[in-house]
């Protein structure tokens, strides 16, 4: 079996059905990924170069593989299990949309990267670009993982539809907020963990896509709550293992630096949230125009399990 050349018609088979049939059957792509976290963690907060200087890639590509391991494990379904390679093309997508932050950054300045050697503009890019390449694998991966533990929507949250003007209005508004953010910067740095969201999000409803708001349209809030708690997970693994890791990132966050756990004040961990909900909405906008030919289909709904 190579690493991710496994496929599962997983599409009939919901998490709970599965789950019993193939609880005893681990993939070989999930003891890869625990054998690239055993080995990079420590190399990383060893600080043992040149191999730290490079440590993220390989880090994280074990947790996107553990994860997804595990996830056959409890469902059997996953991102690589019903998509196999495809799985790349949210590496690929993860990059570019990772650089949109790098853009706002240079004007809100919140955070700053430490490097242990100079690199060249066009190293850096590379190095940089292969590293934000698994940011969108590691979320979407993760939210999948989160449903197979079976959060359903609660009673509570009504159905909520605003409408094609309503999904205008809040896109307008979106795009308002990410100019003036650019203005005011100190004032509005966190509507850089919204706006593009409440960009992306009513742009690809308004298409056709299936967004975050056609669910929530629905009644069917499980894919935030599934996201939301992806996005939480992903930023303390991202935050503990950049704590002791050489390259590193530190904040500079204005009105809100203190009580740090790791390098990330805590109400900063707050945007891991939005953050979470930009993926899927960057995500889902790329698969309608891609017509889902090159995208492998992330599950997040737990409506129907």
């Amino acid at each position: 079996m190579t690493i991710l050349g496994s496929h599962m018609n997983a599409r009939t088979i919901s998490p709970t059905q599965s789950a019993a049939r193939t609880s005893a059957q681990s993939p070989a792509w999930l003891w890869f990924g625990l054998i690239l976290i055993a080995v990079s963690w420590p190399v990383s907060w060893l600080d043992l170069r040149p191999f730290s200087d490079h440590s993220f890639i390989p880090l994280w590509l074990g947790y996107i593989l553990t994860v997804d391991g595990w996830l056959v494990r409890r469902s059997g379904t996953s991102p690589i299990a019903r998509s196999g390679w495809k799985v790349i093309w949210l590496f690929l997508l993860s990059a570019p949309f990772w650089w949109l932050f790098e853009a706002i950054n240079l004007r809100i300045d919140n955070w700053h990267y430490h490097r242990p050697q100079p690199y060249g503009d066009l190293a850096y890019v590379l190095w940089s670009s292969i590293a934000f390449s698994t940011v969108i694998p590691a979320v979407l991966t993760t939210a999948e993982l989160v449903r197979s533990f079976g959060i359903r929507s609660p009673r509570w949250l009504p159905a909520w539809n605003p409408g094609r003007a309503g999904l205008i209005a809040i896109a307008a508004a979106a795009a308002t907020s990410l100019a003036l953010l650019l203005v005011f910067p100190e004032v509005l740095f966190p509507l850089t963990w919204l706006s593009l969201f409440f960009i992306f999000d009513p742009l690809g409803r308004l298409l056709g896509a299936r967004t975050l708001s056609s669910y929530v349209a629905e009644g069917d809030w499980s894919p935030a709550i599934n996201l939301a708690l992806a996005g939480l997970i992903c930023g303390w693994f991202w935050e503990m293992w950049n704590f002791y890791a050489m390259p590193k990132w530190t904040y500079a966050v204005p009105h809100a630096d203190w009580l740090h756990v790791w390098e990330m004040p805590l109400l900063g961990y707050g945007g891991y949230v939005p953050f979470a909900f930009e993926v899927y909405a960057i995500y889902a906008l790329a698969a309608y125009l891609l017509n889902r030919s090159a995208l492998p289909e992330v599950e997040l709904s737990n409506a129907s399990n």
